[in-house]
């Protein structure tokens, strides 16, 4: 494929920007025992200093290629470069947790409206043939995050202060910003309604659900406060379904969960980062606190999972029209499983770091073969005018899933551990990780629901209003 000069830059700058924002989910991982240390987290704060990003990330993710339909999607990339960029700043000067999770939130926020924006810019700048290898190119690029996430966050950490892993963000989107204005084109796609209600009770919902997971430990599962706030998401949750079912052009397509392979590919996907959240959450502070690694070590000792993520993704999307998804999926998960699970058994004050490498390489192979795959089946069982829709959908359900994840781990790290010693972090954080093993076994059960060859299916069963088939992810 021959690029031109313009498509370069396309590239370069779209890949560069989505490496940012992807990076902040990874890079805080390395850097959550500094924030224990310095701002005097409990386990439950810190829960709350990924979930802030996590959170309006999911929920505004369709919100923000919306906007980029109706306002334009290089407008919308460079305001939420901005947004992204101002909110990096206040996290870098938060004087309290309470600062750095608002932040954070904001933080999220501007990275719904780069995401999508992004890849929208990406794809309208080449043709059919051009469009697979470029978007492969971007993939890959962005990929880096996975594994530059923890090496660079322990990296900053150990050199200089946590408050640089966000500082850092402000010269790269100074840089960004002005390059976008003058390199890319203006180009919109099919603008459509914003779907504000939808968005309020899913936001409503999530929160809801998460809260109550998070404080049920401390304030009592049976408290007027947990019992609320469940009840709250609960009720917020089934609204949202019965409203989508109705809307015009609903936030998430609900009609295309008829269809088999969409609901079983989506599910298995919010299991897989449940579990795999959690295990980003989890393994950087136990190599820390229980194994008395530094921040950049132990950015490099996550290296036997990070990279199968990067090494084995490829060969294992490339699969998937030979095979389908089902085979992938289910083993994947499975593997994700024995992986955690190993770790959750041998995990203890006095464990050396070499046990932890092969179950760590297993984790990683499984991760890997099950996210190209779970997508492929979710992408394949709509019609094609739906596909950026349904790609939409998958990403938010992910990110949902990792939001409820690392909720649902910590609540039962708090029930059998802490942070006051190794030997009490360890107890919480091999309860913890059997339950993420947990999760990614039942995401394999799920995913034995796929039909054969799901990858390749179409799902022109499913009736597709004309507000849907647009582009959204």
């Amino acid at each position: 494929m021959t690029m031109t000069k313009r498509q370069r830059w396309v590239l370069a700058l779209t890949a560069t920007a989505s490496l940012m924002i992807l990076l902040d989910a990874l890079v805080v991982t390395t850097a959550l025992h500094a924030i224990a240390l310095d701002l005097h987290a409990s386990i439950a704060d810190l829960e709350w200093t990924v979930n802030a990003y996590t959170l309006p990330f999911a929920v505004l993710l369709m919100a923000g290629a919306a906007l980029g339909e109706r306002y334009g999607r290089k407008r919308v990339l460079m305001g939420g470069l901005a947004l992204f960029a101002i909110a990096s700043a206040g996290c870098a000067l938060a004087p309290s947790l309470p600062w750095l999770i608002a932040t954070r939130a904001i933080q999220g926020a501007g990275a719904a409206a780069v995401a999508p924006a992004a890849l929208s810019v990406l794809s309208a700048s080449f043709g059919p043939e051009q469009r697979p290898r470029a978007l492969g190119l971007f993939a890959s690029i962005t990929g880096l995050a996975t594994l530059g996430g923890p090496l660079v966050g322990g990296v900053i950490v150990q050199n200089l202060t946590w408050q640089w892993i966000f500082w850092i963000n402000v010269p790269i989107a100074a840089v960004l910003i002005p390059l976008v204005l003058v390199r890319l084109e203006e180009n919109v796609g099919f603008p459509r309604g914003l779907d504000y209600v939808g968005i309020g009770l899913v936001s409503a919902a999530a929160f809801g659900l998460v809260w109550g997971v998070i404080r049920g430990n401390e304030s009592g599962w049976a408290s007027a406060e947990v019992v609320a706030a469940l009840a709250g998401g609960a009720i917020a949750l089934v609204v949202f379904v019965g409203w989508e079912l109705r809307a015009d052009a609903p936030l998430i397509p609900m009609r295309f969960f008829a269809t088999r392979a969409f609901s079983a590919g989506n599910t298995a996907g919010f299991l897989l980062f449940a579990s795999t959240f959690s295990g980003a959450f989890f393994f950087a502070q136990f190599l820390q606190v229980v194994l008395r690694h530094g921040p950049m070590a132990t950015g490099l000792l996550l290296a036997p999972w990070t990279v199968p993520l990067f090494v084995v993704a490829s060969v294992a999307g490339k699969q998937v029209n030979r095979i389908g998804a089902r085979p992938l999926v289910v083993a994947g998960l499975l593997l994700q499983a024995v992986g955690f699970g190993w770790i959750a058994l041998i995990a203890g004050p006095g464990l050396a770091y070499p046990p932890l490498i092969l179950p760590f390489m297993i984790s990683g192979v499984g991760i890997a073969m099950a996210i190209p795959s779970a997508q492929s089946a979710v992408i394949g069982a709509v019609p094609m005018a739906a596909i950026g829709a349904a790609s939409g959908t998958f990403n938010t359900v992910r990110q949902l899933g990792g939001v409820f994840g690392i909720a649902i781990t910590t609540a039962v790290f708090t029930t059998q551990g802490g942070l006051g010693s190794a030997k009490t972090f360890s107890d919480g954080f091999g309860s913890a990780i059997a339950t993420a093993a947990a999760l990614a076994l039942v995401g394999a059960v799920i995913g034995l629901l796929l039909p054969r060859g799901a990858a390749r299916t179409t799902g022109h069963t499913v009736a597709v209003p004309a507000a849907q088939q647009v582009s959204v992810q």
